[in-house]
């Protein structure tokens, strides 16, 4: 290569098909990398001005700081796993969640990973591989145990994370939940003052710790409002959508039928109605519903449907805001929050 050419490179950034450096940003503003790279960093003794420059060249050209650089300087690897069992997906969790957490993390430096797994399987073992290759700063897990080992790992590690719910365990971890007790006893309430006496509930996995929470709000209302709970077991919220249409077809077709529902999940209730009008059964004449739902989309198809709210968006963001608050250093009791049933 001639001394032409090798100045005519020197003079210009790289080709754009290269990914963007902060020698590309240098260029570009006429400033020293070490000027950019403090820029970004938000060094204090950098301009306002210069850093806006900085920040705006950045994004127009589309910088992502190296990771592997990031995590050779620092020690972190800038990320969150979010850890989500296949389970959620077929409830409809996954999307809003991930919506919620993202929308958080777009003003950090952190960027979300996503780990699926199937429940049945070892729900361990992502954790485990985090923990174990450092590939993340920080767990957000779901669908908790009240005797959670993922929760004992981590906290054993001494390692950030978030659930999405909560444990029985005696140890204080940073958490956000709904308040699926108050939601089945004010669902249990309004079926009473509508004049149900017989009602049945679609609840979660009996392993989960909102199983117990929804169940205890169930049992408290049945017996204040002195109606009859009808034993239900053959599914839950879990099962496929078939198995739980079959299920509901066969309850509501039997001459002691329940004319009140509870229910968890609002997929799950889709397969529900379509189980009891395949008897013969209708909405608010023989039979009355309330329904845990993560949208809109319940009331739309089905007006009848009484529905409570979870804002699984909500839940994703302020998952985020603990787990990225728990890697500096706030105290795990600052970090725990409920949502109402509204």
């Amino acid at each position: 290569m001639d001394d032409k050419n090798k100045s005519r490179q020197a003079a210009h950034p790289a080709s754009m098909n290269d990914r963007p450096t902060l020698k590309t940003i240098a260029f570009m503003t006429g400033l020293g990398i070490t000027t950019v790279s403090r820029a970004l960093k938000d060094a204090p003794d950098i301009g306002a001005e210069t850093k806006e420059r900085v920040r705006l060249v950045a994004k127009q050209v589309g910088y992502q700081p190296n990771r592997a650089g990031v995590r050779l300087r620092t020690g972190k690897t800038n990320v969150i796993s979010l850890v989500l069992s296949l389970e959620e997906e077929v409830m409809g969790l996954t999307s809003p969640i991930v919506v919620g957490i993202s929308e958080i993390l777009a003003s950090t430096g952190y960027h979300l990973v996503i780990t699926p797994y199937r429940f049945s399987k070892d729900a361990l073992a992502p954790v485990r591989y985090v923990l174990d290759t450092g590939a993340a700063d920080g767990v957000i897990i779901s669908r908790t145990e009240p005797n959670d080992p993922r929760v004992a790992l981590m906290m054993e590690r001494n390692f950030p994370f978030a659930t999405h719910g909560r444990t029985d365990m005696g140890l204080t971890h940073p958490y956000h939940d709904f308040d699926n007790e108050g939601f089945a006893y004010e669902a249990v309430r309004r079926l009473a003052e509508l004049g149900r006496k017989r009602i049945v509930i679609l609840q979660p996995p009996q392993h989960l710790t909102f199983h117990r929470h929804m169940r205890k709000g169930f049992d408290r209302a049945v017996r204040d409002f002195g109606i009859e709970a009808v034993p239900f077991n053959s599914v839950d919220i879990d099962n496929s959508l078939v198995d739980i249409r079959a299920a509901f077809e066969s309850l509501m077709g039997a001459p002691d039928a329940p004319d009140g529902i509870v229910s968890g999940s609002g997929a799950g209730s889709i397969a529900v109605i379509a189980g009891l009008e395949a008897v013969g059964k209708r909405l608010r004449h023989d039979v009355d519903m309330v329904s845990k739902v993560p949208s809109d989309f319940l009331s739309w198809l089905r007006p009848e449907v009484i529905t409570v709210n979870e804002d699984i968006r909500h839940a994703g963001r302020e998952l985020a805001k603990a787990v990225i608050a728990r890697i500096a250093g706030t105290p795990a009791e600052e970090l725990q929050s409920l949502s109402k049933a509204i």
